[in-house]
């Protein structure tokens, strides 16, 4: 197998995002969420050159192989922000190679040069290998996730 490459993801890498969607749909068996009604290209430009999402992909032979969707969250109480994973995932053949660990050092250096104090991220009860990853990488906190509807 290759090499990998890691890439902070730009207004000008639409396909590459479009990679990311469709190895997000199938990593959490959720096609329909992640391709059913994809943003146009103007959205994801916007998207991808905004300063509040931050893409990153691991590129194998041309495909993309692992992604991280985050968010900076800038506060309100300290000039300072938060950077918040909302989706990792790495392509199932690909798994135990490093790519995850790749991609949040370089989620890493992001959040450096913005001047996040913090990276966080969540992951469900029953995902170990999550949960495994992110304990060898950070501090363990046991809180309830509650959604509201708008």
């Amino acid at each position: 197998m290759s090499a990998y490459t890691i890439r902070h993801l730009g207004p000008d890498d639409l396909p590459l995002m479009r990679g990311m969607l469709d190895l997000f749909g199938r990593a959490f068996e959720e096609p329909v969420t992640y391709g059913d009604k994809r943003p146009g290209d103007a959205y994801l430009r916007s998207l991808l050159g905004g300063d509040s999402f931050i893409g990153i992909v691991a590129v194998q032979e041309g495909e993309v192989v692992g992604g991280i969707g985050a968010y900076e969250l800038r506060k309100f109480e300290q000039e300072r922000s938060e950077i918040y994973i909302y989706d990792l995932a790495v392509a199932e053949e690909q798994r135990r190679q490093g790519i995850a660990t790749a991609m949040i050092e370089a989620l890493k250096g992001i959040a450096r040069e913005r001047g996040a104090w913090v990276i966080y991220v969540q992951a469900d009860l029953q995902d170990d290998p999550a949960i495994a990853l992110y304990t060898k990488l950070g501090v363990r906190e046991d809180v309830l996730h509650f959604d509201i509807a708008p």
